[in-house]
C-alpha cells in the first residue's frame, strides 16, 4: 500500500522562481545600500559629543561646587521664594498674622471694563485668592460681595477697603457655607444691596493634613466635607436662580485633586469632588448659557497653608514644584477675571485650568 506523500507548499512556477532569484541576486546590493546608509556611526557622533558636554559639567561642578538654581521668576515682580517664614497660624488663619504678606495687588495690572457695573459673590473672599479676586474684580469695573467666617472680620475689613480703593463697592458677609440657610441669605443680601447677581466664585475651604487615614477623625472628614463640598454646592443653588446668560460660576479646585495628596486624603477628594461638580454643572447649565468653570492651583502663598502645616515645612512650601516657589495670589487672580468676563471666555465651560507652577515631565 503506497503511502501518500504529506501536502507541502505547491511547486513555485516559473515567474516566481525568476523573482525568487532576482532577490538573491540583488541581495548584495541591498545590503551594501543598508551599509552605506547605516545612521549609526552618526548615532555614536552625536553621543560622543554629548559625552564630552557632560564631562565638563562634572568638572565645572567639581571644580566650583554644584550651584543651586533660584526660584522661577516669570511675572511682572520679583515674588517671594522659599526659604520662608517659619510660622504656623491658627485655625482659620489670618492674612493680618502672616510674617510675610501675600501679595495680592498686581499693580501692573490694568483694568479694561471686563466686568463693568456686575456684581460679584466670592466665598472665602476675604484673604488669599479670594482677597486677590475681589481686587481684580473691582479694578474691572464689579461691585464685590464677599463671604468670611465671623472670625476672619480683620482681613474681611482690609479686603473692603482694597475693593473701595479701587471705586467700587464691597459687601461683607460674615457665615458658614456649610448652612444652606445662610447661603441662601448670603446671595439674598448681595441682591437686595447691590441689585443684581452676575458671577458667583466658590473659594472657601478647610484643610488640615493628617499623617495616616487612622488620625482622620470621623469630625475632621465631615468638617472638610461640609465646608469643602457642601459649600459649593449650597452656594450654587442659591445663586442659580439670580443668574442669567452670560453669567459664570468659577470653583476654587486643587492640584490634589489632579494628583491627589497622601496627608490630604479628605481635602483631594473634596477638590476632585468640585472638578467633578464643576464639569456636571457645566453640561446642566449650558443651554441657560451660564458658564461653570474650575481653577486648580497647585502651591499658593496665603493663610491656609501656614495654618495647617508644622512652620518647618511651612519655610519651604511650594520649593517642590518646578518654580521652585509658591504661587502668590496676585498670580491667579487673572485667571478669575478671565473666566468670569464674557469678553474673553464665552466659548469656555466645564473647564478644569490647572496653575501648578510647571510641570517635571518623564
Amino acid at each position: 500500500m503506497s503511502r501518500a506523500k504529506p501536502k507541502g507548499d505547491p511547486p513555485r512556477n516559473g515567474a516566481e522562481s525568476k523573482r525568487s532569484a532576482s532577490a538573491v541576486s540583488d541581495a548584495p546590493r541591498a545590503r551594501s545600500r543598508a551599509k552605506r546608509n547605516d545612521p549609526t556611526e552618526q548615532y555614536r557622533g552625536i553621543q560622543r559629543g554629548i559625552d564630552r558636554a557632560d564631562k565638563q559639567e562634572e568638572q565645572k561642578e567639581k571644580k566650583q561646587g554644584k550651584q543651586e538654581k533660584g526660584a522661577a521668576q516669570a511675572g511682572a515682580r520679583k515674588e517671594p521664594e522659599p526659604p520662608l517664614p517659619k510660622q504656623h497660624l491658627a485655625k482659620p488663619g489670618l492674612e493680618a498674622d502672616l510674617e510675610l504678606r501675600p501679595n495680592y495687588l498686581a499693580p501692573q495690572y490694568k483694568g479694561s471694563g471686563k466686568l463693568q457695573d456686575m456684581v460679584a459673590l466670592i466665598t472665602g473672599g476675604d484673604s488669599g485668592i479670594g482677597r486677590a479676586v475681589a481686587v481684580l474684580y473691582a479694578r474691572e469695573g464689579a461691585d464685590v460681595a464677599i463671604v468670611y467666617l465671623a472670625s476672619e472680620e480683620v482681613d474681611a475689613k482690609e479686603t473692603r477697603q482694597a475693593v473701595e480703593n479701587e471705586g467700587r463697592r464691597c459687601l461683607l458677609i460674615p457665615g458658614d457655607v456649610s448652612d444652606y440657610d445662610f447661603c441662601e441669605e448670603a446671595v439674598e443680601r448681595t441682591v437686595r444691596e447691590l441689585g443684581k447677581l452676575d458671577i458667583l466664585v466658590n473659594n472657601a475651604a478647610f484643610q488640615e493634613h493628617a499623617k495616616s487615614i487612622d488620625d482622620l477623625s470621623l469630625e475632621h472628614f465631615d468638617r472638610t466635607i461640609k465646608t469643602n463640598l457642601y459649600g459649593y454646592f449650597h452656594m450654587a443653588k442659591a445663586a442659580l436662580p439670580h443668574l442669567k446668560q452670560g453669567s459664570a460660576i468659577i470653583n476654587t479646585g486643587s492640584v490634589t485633586g489632579l494628583l491627589g495628596s497622601k496627608e490630604l486624603l479628605d481635602y483631594s477628594m473634596t477638590k476632585g469632588g468640585i472638578h467633578a461638580f464643576t464639569r456636571s454643572l457645566s453640561t446642566n447649565l449650558i443651554e441657560k448659557g451660564i458658564r461653570v468653570n474650575a481653577v486648580a492651583p497647585g502651591p499658593v502663598w496665603t493663610p491656609l497653608n501656614p495654618a495647617d502645616k508644622p512652620a518647618k515645612k511651612v519655610a519651604e512650601f511650594g520649593s517642590d514644584v518646578p518654580m521652585k516657589r509658591p504661587a502668590q495670589p496676585e498670580e491667579l487672580s487673572p485667571l478669575y477675571v478671565f473666566l468670569a468676563s464674557p469678553v474673553c471666555s464665552s466659548y469656555i465651560t466645564g473647564e478644569i485650568m490647572p496653575v501648578v507652577g510647571g510641570y517635571s515631565g518623564g
